[in-house]
């Protein structure tokens, strides 16, 4: 019997100023189809295909907010 540990990072996250944000994955031809999310009445959104989560600067989940 082997152990074997699997270390997944976690997702990548990228503080923005607008609700509306694009993700193409961030790979050139590596990424995904560019696609367009709306923040609605939540302070970040995430992406479907890369799972990158987009945080409003100064929102509730802001890492930076005093």
């Amino acid at each position: 019997m082997t152990d074997q540990t699997t270390t997944v990072s976690p997702p990548e996250v990228i503080v923005v100023e607008s609700r509306k944000v694009s993700c193409d994955g961030g790979g050139g031809a590596l990424g995904h189809p560019m696609v367009w999310y709306e923040m609605g009445d939540e302070d970040f959104v995430v992406c479907g295909y890369c799972d990158r989560r987009f945080i409003l600067k100064g929102g509730v989940e802001d890492p930076d907010r005093p």
